[in-house]
């Protein structure tokens, strides 16, 4: 049985023609080599998709700097030329089997539980996160306090953004999406429990938000007027998946429209393990994508819960966003397209696919197992 499913229209992004409107979320591999090289591993997970027939692809969180950026052990980086080459590969694989690939580029500011260039961290800040470090990915106990960044430190985050985006333009990137969402860096600077400070980037949310719409504007100062150029955006938080922005709608209008006022191309509507129904909703039953869309005019990318066929069409029909992208669905149905578009049934989410240095090879044993369970 074939389906006329809408995520299955050709779409666009910029100016890059997307076969559909389907888009494999970035989620955290930590599958790099201990110097954030990426591995061959890492070249056969992402050429899947593209094989896949997904529209895009957006890598995991890339660090930008070698300083404070890394968040994890194992986590690749766009930072020195040996990290260029190693994504080179992946790029080239993924155009070799008709794909498109976006890098996810990423400051993990307070939330940093493996940094090999710095012991310390640092945040808008000298606030300790909320919650305990995450030991799916190799952390355990209290987040450190982080130490308030200086003048200095906010040029150096910012300027690592803009040369990491010109390395994933040299690296083959179809473009890049910028991490501003889940807690990091830039949305510790968002979030005003996070952010105390009396600058300007500090106070009210037009304050708050300066610092992401500065990395945008030197990464397309950077890298040109035609290169796509995304932000990540979300309320929850990978330690507090409960946060919503105050004063709800006036909040996310002024962050849509700053970075959409420097360059951005699109914005991306993380959802935080939340489904999209849950997460998206504003007071007066609109919703923070169709909001993002109307507000900027820009194609707005929803995640949560999109591998349901039945809220994916209904998001894209009702308006509230152009392309809707999936993690664990996409880990479980790399072929999403595909299944899509035949009938054929989804393979069920295994937990297990979110192990720290999962492998390809393990990956695709645990979808062939729920298979055969069905």
């Amino acid at each position: 049985m074939t389906t006329t499913h809408p995520a299955l229209s050709p779409t666009r992004l910029a100016d890059l023609e997307l076969p559909n409107q389907l888009v494999v979320a970035p989620m955290t591999r930590v599958s790099a080599q201990e110097d954030g090289v990426p591995t061959q591993d890492m070249v056969d997970y992402y050429a899947e998709y593209a094989a896949g027939g997904w529209g895009l692809i957006i890598t995991e969180g890339i660090y930008t700097d070698t300083l404070y950026s890394q968040g994890y052990h194992n986590q690749p980086g766009l930072a020195v030329p040996d990290h260029t080459e190693g994504w080179r590969r992946v790029t080239q694989a993924v155009h070799s089997a008709g794909g498109r690939i976006f890098a996810q580029l990423m400051h993990a500011g307070a939330l940093s539980q493996g940094n090999p260039y710095k012991a310390e961290t640092v945040a808008p800040s000298a606030v300790r996160p909320r919650g305990e470090m995450m030991p799916e990915y190799g952390g355990s106990g209290p987040w450190p306090t982080p130490r308030e960044m200086t003048a200095e430190d906010i040029e150096s985050a910012v300027q690592g953004f803009a040369d990491a985006a010109l390395a994933a333009r040299d690296a083959g990137f179809d473009g890049v999406e910028v991490h501003a969402a889940n807690g990091y860096l830039l949305d510790q600077f968002l979030t005003d429990y996070t952010n105390h400070r009396d600058d300007e980037y500090g106070g009210p949310v037009t304050n708050r938000v300066r610092i992401v719409a500065e990395a945008v504007a030197r990464i397309r100062k950077q890298v040109g007027d035609e290169f796509p150029l995304g932000v990540r955006l979300s309320q929850g938080k990978v330690n507090d998946s409960a946060y919503r922005w105050p004063d709800g709608a006036r909040t996310a209008e002024a962050i849509f429209t700053a970075v959409a006022g420097v360059g951005a191309s699109h914005l991306h509507v993380a959802s935080e393990g939340r489904d999209w129904i849950e997460s998206a909703r504003l007071d007066g039953g609109a919703t923070v994508t169709g909001l993002a869309r109307r507000v900027t005019g820009l194609p707005v990318i929803a995640n949560g819960g999109m591998h349901d066929p039945g809220q994916a069409a209904r998001v894209l029909d009702d308006g509230h966003a152009d392309l809707l992208s999936l993690g664990r669905g996409a880990l479980a149905n790399p072929d999403y397209p595909r299944r899509l578009a035949s009938g054929e049934p989804l393979a069920a989410f295994d937990h297990g696919m979110l192990e720290p240095f999962a492998t390809l090879a393990n990956a695709r044993r645990r979808r062939a197992d729920g298979e055969r369970g069905r």
